[in-house]
């Protein structure tokens, strides 16, 4: 069963270390992704994500440009981070590990993000919504994000540590498809009786 990443209910977000004493954040605001689910069977779950490198954004213009620079995620040459799972580890009813590999400017990881799943719920429009909650830490050198500048008190300007954390609304396909096609289908009978 085919799931779609409801954008308008969901976020990315990241945090970082800012001259060791403060914690940056910032989000994207551009990505797509899908999720190939049995309902029966979660661990065979299939994940693939991918997000719009130059949507980053943390609330600041210039550094929001340095983060889009070739010092950073050079979104120009590499525009999409993409993740793709390779394993889905379930640990009781709403816990789990995500295994997967993560790109960034082409250069692939594994990654591995704790998941608690939220619960099922049927929305107004009579189709059927799942939420995931999502968190992970990653080394931004490890995809050779390596720019940094040293402290005259000791230690970097930015961490090289990323906390990630990702709230998820999927949209189960095959019904908000049916809806669309009934409500279709109810519209053009009102037309040809009107």
């Amino acid at each position: 069963m085919a799931w779609q990443i409801d954008a308008a209910h969901s976020e990315i977000q990241f945090a970082v270390r800012h001259m060791m004493i403060s914690t940056v954040r910032g989000r994207f605001t551009g990505f797509t992704g899908t999720i190939e689910a049995d309902e029966q069977n979660p661990t065979a779950a299939q994940v693939h994500v991918t997000i719009d490198a130059a949507s980053i954004d943390t609330g600041n213009t210039d550094r929001d440009n340095h983060l889009r620079s070739p010092d950073f995620l050079n979104a120009e040459q590499f525009p999409q981070i993409t993740f793709k799972s390779t394993n889905v580890e379930q640990n009781g009813q709403s816990e789990g590990k995500l295994h997967g590999e993560l790109t960034i400017r082409d250069v692939t990881k594994p990654v591995v993000l704790d998941v608690e799943y939220a619960g099922i719920a049927k929305s107004p429009w009579g189709t059927t919504s799942a939420g995931f909650s999502a968190t992970t830490k990653i080394s931004r050198k490890e995809w050779g994000l390596n720019w940094n500048v040293a402290l005259e008190t000791g230690g970097w300007l930015v961490s090289d540590e990323i906390k990630v954390s990702i709230e998820v609304e999927l949209v189960k396909q095959q019904e908000q498809a049916e809806q669309e096609a009934a409500a279709e289908a109810e519209s053009l009978h009102e037309g040809e009786t009107a």
